[in-house]
């Protein structure tokens, strides 16, 4: 409790677990991309060669380029620039880089859902929460976090992104459900 009486709902472990993709990525493998971890200074082009995937959508431990060149490429050449952008307007690389499989997504149809103690929410009150997401309520433990999904061209949900949701927007919330979440 700190000097306001006050105590964390969410713990510094709990808060890593979701904050960081290498943490909770090995929960979850089977329900989002594949996804493979690399440090800054490993020989990436060499590595993406050896996957041999598509596509790769490049990001460090919690953020992907959102600007210049963007987080996604189809060739390995690529990587290189897509790095020296991220520490360029971003200032820095947090934890190390993250390479995941591209997916055949429809953007269109990604929402954000939100779990509080175990208990998944979507934006509205009677819309329901698919399976995935329930899933992965019970297999990351922390007390709050935000959880993206996504549907392939083929129907099937993904999880695209899981956050510590103590920096998450509300996107396709509004902020009177949001605040339902935490009252009784």
């Amino acid at each position: 409790m700190g000097s306001t009486g006050a105590s964390l709902l969410t713990s510094k472990a709990e808060y890593l677990a979701t904050h960081y993709l290498p943490n909770w990525y090995p929960l979850i493998a089977d329900l989002t991309p594949e996804t493979k971890f690399y440090s800054v200074d490993d020989d990436l082009e060499n590595e993406l060669n050896r996957l041999a995937w598509n596509g790769f959508f490049i990001k460090d431990y919690v953020k992907s380029l959102k600007t210049s060149v963007g987080s996604i490429i189809n060739k390995p050449s690529e990587i290189g620039t897509v790095v020296s952008e991220m520490q360029k307007f971003r200032g820095s690389i947090e934890g190390g880089i993250c390479v995941r499989r591209i997916e055949d997504f429809v953007s269109e149809t990604e929402r954000r859902y939100f779990v509080v103690s175990g208990k998944a929410f979507a934006a509205l009150p009677d819309e329901e929460v698919p399976e995935i997401v329930e899933e992965c309520a019970k297999r990351i433990g922390s007390q709050f976090f935000s959880v993206d999904v996504i549907e392939r061209r083929d129907g099937t949900k993904r999880i695209v992104e899981i956050g510590d949701g103590q920096v998450s927007d509300i996107v396709g919330w509004t902020a009177e459900r949001f605040a339902q979440l935490w009252v009784g």
